[in-house]
């Protein structure tokens, strides 16, 4: 893995934490994109707490496969390990994004799927938005962010994640994730 490969990813990263804000997709600071390098050891990921508008590719934060951060000058987003435990376990997937976009959200909030109502929702994902349950509160307080991972991966332990490539945690958002 190279420099330059980092530096290309933390630009593309940061572009498209930047398209989550301008598409209306996160509310304040609340959402994130990541990506993972070729060799995997390696994920970039928006800073916590840093308004969109600023982000620069240099605010991207680069954490090993562990969450070590590795380069950055602030602290990655909540959600690194809740990423880290997806890329783990999905070797096809090279990019994550986690939104509260209002209508997910609504979803999410109300513990409710999101079947599928037609062709456009279709042409994205062959069947209803599963819904992971939110960690327990024994989960919380061990790590919610790594019990999130886990209740999405137990969720897709029955769906075909690359013909599904989102889920909602219920009572918070949205993941969605590609190659």
């Amino acid at each position: 893995m190279s420099a330059s490969e980092i530096a290309a990813l933390r630009a593309s990263v940061c572009r498209a934490n930047r398209a989550l804000a301008e598409e209306r997709l996160v509310v304040l600071t609340w959402g994130n994109v990541s990506g993972v390098t070729k060799d995997r050891t390696r994920v970039v990921i928006k800073p916590s707490g840093v308004p969109y508008r600023d982000l620069l590719p240099e605010h991207m934060v680069v954490v090993d496969a562990d969450g070590r951060v590795l380069e950055g000058a602030f602290r990655p987003s909540t959600d690194t390990p809740t990423h880290l435990a997806l890329y783990r376990a999905w070797p096809e997937v090279g990019g994550i994004a986690h939104a509260h976009s209002p209508y997910a959200v609504m979803f999410a909030q109300a513990r409710r799927e999101i079947p599928c109502f037609g062709t456009t929702h279709a042409d994205h994902f062959a069947g209803t938005i599963p819904l992971a349950e939110s960690p327990d509160p024994v989960e919380v307080e061990a790590g919610y962010e790594d019990a999130t991972g886990a209740r999405i991966l137990r969720r897709f332990s029955a769906v075909d994640r690359r013909a599904v490539p989102a889920v909602l945690v219920a009572g918070h958002a949205a993941f969605t994730w590609g190659g």
